[in-house]
């Protein structure tokens, strides 16, 4: 989740050659033969070129090396062949993507909505001049009668070594202070993320300690700058990495000793076992996490906000039976005493990965619910992430505020 920005056929094998009397070595001479005598019959001889019964002869039933063709085993055609392979594909996706619609059906459970413990991203345009206080003023006036808690505002990025320059965010005092003025029960957090070199050679590397080091002193700042949290979205972060699991070690310890939030943006869960090592294997890009990956994740932090967008899915009905799926998994692996969000997407790019037609808020918020209805409906520290308020439209914040807020 990097800040978007503001501003040949195969053809035919031949026919096969009818035998002829040079392929199978009978001898017949040019003249013709004697007609029989009266009450003679003429003795059985070889059928006619067109003969198919492959009973008359060697002609017939042999091919050019004198193999019966009747036993010879046919060879399936190529098209044959690139049909099977292809319904090989698509069953199991056609399964899986049947299995999502039927997640998507039933009605929530009563009392499936909001807890007051919502988050928002937000823009960079609040951190470096473009905001003015009446800017402030509109969003708090937003914010009211929604249950958004924690606003994650854009502080980064990160540089790759991990330091974060005070020009990021100029104004980022000027900010927290406002917002605390204006919506005092709102937690404002740092949003610091960066590309991670896990796919490519460019980028951050956690398995650096002195790029760790570097990261726990730009948290540093943030928090000294009033800041109440930091929030780390650090892509792609592949499933397993035992380096994210000991920054985030380190990181707690320092938020606690600050009495700050630490929360991180999580990638999907598996939908299908080990899906991530497969989709990594053919793709180069495991993009999931396995569901106890993302339990060790939970475990370390104070809220996880699961990126459930970006997901692939053609129709409504389909991204919101898999949001109910990515809730259920979510909820089984996060602790209860982890505030855990699930996204919802208030952008509207038409893309690979993501259609705006498909993955909308209405569509996430009902996912969200029945997941919620299914596995633990009465799960306190729980609650949507909004990505992100510069796209966002006012159709989205009805549809958050009917689906979620009032359940209208």
């Amino acid at each position: 989740m990097h800040e978007r920005s503001e501003n040949p056929a195969v053809p035919e094998p031949p026919a096969p050659r009818p035998p002829s009397s040079t392929d199978t070595g009978s001898a017949h001479t040019a003249a013709e033969p004697p007609a029989p005598a009266e009450g003679d019959q003429p003795p059985p001889g070889p059928p006619a070129g067109g003969d198919e019964s492959g009973t008359g002869g060697a002609d017939a039933g042999t091919d050019a090396d004198g193999v019966d063709e009747a036993r010879r085993p046919r060879r399936p055609r190529p098209r044959t062949v690139l049909l099977a392979a292809v319904l090989l594909l698509l069953l199991p996706l056609l399964t899986a993507e049947a299995a999502l619609r039927v997640n998507y059906t039933g009605a929530p459970a009563p009392g499936t909505l909001t807890r007051h413990k919502d988050a928002l991203w937000l823009g960079h345009a609040w951190l470096d001049g473009r905001k003015s206080h009446r800017d402030v003023q509109a969003l708090a006036t937003r914010l009211q009668g929604t249950g958004i808690r924690d606003l994650y505002v854009h502080a980064g990025p990160l540089e790759h070594d991990g330091t974060l320059p005070a020009s990021a965010h100029p104004r980022a005092a000027w900010l927290v202070s406002e917002l605390h003025r204006a919506a005092p029960r709102v937690r404002v957090q740092a949003w610091l993320g960066d590309k991670l070199a896990t796919e490519s050679p460019d980028g951050l590397r956690l398995d650096r300690a002195a790029t760790r080091a570097a990261i726990l002193a730009s948290t540093r700042q943030v928090l000294a700058a009033g800041f109440q949290g930091a929030h780390f979205d650090l892509e792609p972060l592949h499933s397993g990495d035992r380096d994210y699991l000991a920054l985030l070690d380190d990181l707690r310890a320092l938020t606690r000793a600050h009495h700050a939030l630490l929360s991180v943006a999580a990638h999907q869960i598996d939908p299908l076992p080990a899906f991530h090592s497969f989709w990594g294997t053919t793709t180069g890009h495991p993009k999931w996490w396995s569901q106890a990956y993302f339990g060790q994740v939970a475990r370390r932090v104070d809220q996880i906000a699961v990126m459930s967008y970006d997901t692939m899915q053609p129709l409504e009905s389909l991204y919101g039976g898999y949001v109910a799926q990515q809730t259920s998994l979510a909820l089984e692996a996060t602790p209860e005493s982890t505030d855990l969000l699930m996204g919802l997407p208030f952008y509207h790019e038409n893309r690979f990965g993501h259609r705006a037609h498909a993955e909308t808020v209405r569509g996430a918020v009902r996912g969200v619910r029945l997941g919620l209805s299914r596995t633990d409906a009465g799960r306190e520290n729980f609650g949507v992430a909004a990505y992100v308020d510069f796209a966002a439209t006012e159709a989205d914040w009805r549809a958050y505020g009917r689906g979620w807020v009032s359940g209208a």
